[in-house]
C-alpha cells in the first residue's frame, strides 16, 4: 500500500510517498481502508518533532481518518464492511490504517467518509470544551478564538445547538469570520485588531462566561481578561506557537478557571466517557443537528501541500485527503 512515511524530524515537503507493508490489526485492533483522512494543525508539529507526542520513526502522520473495516483482531465486536471513523495515534496518511476498536467509531448510514474523516478529534473536543470543561448552561455567552477552525467551528455549531444565549468569534479576516457566522457565530470580532478585546466587552458588558482557546500567545493572554465571574477559560492549543502565560492574577479576581481539554489523553483514562461523546456526536449528525466543516479535499499524493496550506492558515474548516 502507499502511504507518506517520516523517517526524521522534517518539513511536508521532506516526507516519502513510499510502497509499505500492509498492516495486520492486533486483538481489539480493526484495519480500516481509508476513504479520506483529515488533516489537523498538530500533524505539521508533530512531523517536525513539536508536537508533545513524538512517536519513534519511521511513522505515517494523521490522526483521523473515516473508511471501511477491511480485517478484524481477536476479540473485535466491528465486523468486516462496516463503515466507520476513528481517532488514531498515527498512520492515517495512507491507503489503509489501524485504529483501536474502542476509539472507533461506526457510521450512521449513508455518512460521506469525508465528512466522516473531519469528526473524530475536533467534535469531540469542542464537546468536552463546552460540556465537560466548560460545563456550559443555557443563555451563557462563549468566546472562541480561532473560530473558523475546525474545532472553533464545531464549538460554534455545539453552542448553539445547546442554547447558547450568546457565541462570539474571533479570527483573523473577513472571509473567516464570514464563515463563522455561516456557522452560527452570532457576534464576530477580528483579532488582529488591537482592540479587539475592547470589542468584546462592549458586546458582553459583563464578560464572558467560557472562553475556548486554540492560539495560545498573546491572544490567549488577552482572552483572559474577558471572563465574567467564575468563567472558564479552556485550553485546547497553542497554533501561534507561542505557549501563553496565563494572568493568574485575572483568575483569582473573578473567581475564575483555567481548564485543559486532550481529547486523546481523555480517550486513553477514560474510555468509557469517550465513548459516551462518540455516540452523542454521531447521534446529532445522523439527526441533522449538526453540519461537519469540511470545506477542501486534497488527494492522498498532495499531502505536503495540504499540510502547508494548513500550517500557512489558508485553509478554514476542515481539509481532507482522499484517494
Amino acid at each position: 500500500m502507499k502511504a507518506w512515511v517520516v523517517r526524521e524530524w522534517c518539513t511536508p515537503d521532506q516526507m516519502s510517498f513510499e510502497e509499505v507493508s500492509l498492516p495486520e490489526p492486533g486483538p481489539g485492533q480493526v484495519r480500516v481502508k481509508v476513504g479520506a483522512a483529515a488533516l489537523n494543525f498538530l500533524d505539521t508539529l508533530m512531523i517536525e518533532g513539536k508536537y508533545q507526542v513524538k512517536p519513534p520513526f519511521p511513522f505515517t502522520p494523521g490522526v483521523e481518518i473515516a473508511g471501511v473495516v477491511d480485517a478484524v483482531g481477536a476479540g473485535c465486536k466491528l465486523e468486516v464492511g462496516a463503515s466507520v471513523a476513528a481517532n488514531i495515534g498515527t498512520g492515517g496518511y495512507a491507503e489503509y490504517a489501524i485504529a483501536e476498536e474502542a476509539k472507533t467509531a461506526l457510521l450512521p448510514d449513508g455518512v460521506d467518509h469525508a465528512v466522516a474523516a473531519t469528526m473524530p478529534i475536533v467534535y469531540p473536543t469542542a464537546h468536552l470544551c463546552l460540556r465537560d470543561a466548560g460545563r456550559m448552561k443555557p443563555g451563557e455567552t462563549v468566546l472562541i478564538l480561532a473560530a473558523a477552525g475546525g474545532v472553533g467551528l464545531a464549538a460554534i455549531q455545539l453552542a448553539k445547538a445547546w442554547g447558547a444565549g450568546r457565541v462570539i468569534a474571533a479570527a483573523g479576516g473577513e472571509e473567516k469570520l464570514k464563515m463563522c457566522a455561516e456557522y452560527g457565530a452570532d457576534s464576530l470580532v477580528d483579532y488582529r485588531r488591537r482592540d479587539w478585546v475592547d470589542q468584546v466587552k462592549a458586546i458582553a458588558p459583563k464578560g464572558v462566561d467560557i472562553v475556548i482557546d486554540m492560539v495560545g500567545g498573546d491572544e490567549a493572554e488577552q482572552g483572559v481578561r474577558t471572563l465574567a465571574w467564575r468563567g472558564r477559560f479552556i485550553v485546547v492549543g497553542f497554533a501561534g506557537g507561542t505557549i501563553p502565560k496565563i494572568p493568574a492574577n485575572r483568575l483569582l479576581l473573578n473567581a475564575a478557571s483555567a481548564i485543559g481539554v486532550f481529547w486523546g489523553g481523555l480517550t486513553q483514562r477514560e474510555p468509557a466517557l469517550a465513548r459516551e461523546v462518540y455516540a452523542d456526536l454521531f447521534g446529532m449528525l445522523g439527526r441533522g443537528e449538526i453540519r461537519p466543516i469540511l470545506t477542501k479535499r486534497y488527494t492522498l499524493a498532495d499531502a505536503p501541500q495540504a499540510m502547508k496550506d494548513l500550517a500557512a492558515r489558508k485553509t478554514t474548516g476542515k481539509v481532507v485527503l482522499v484517494p
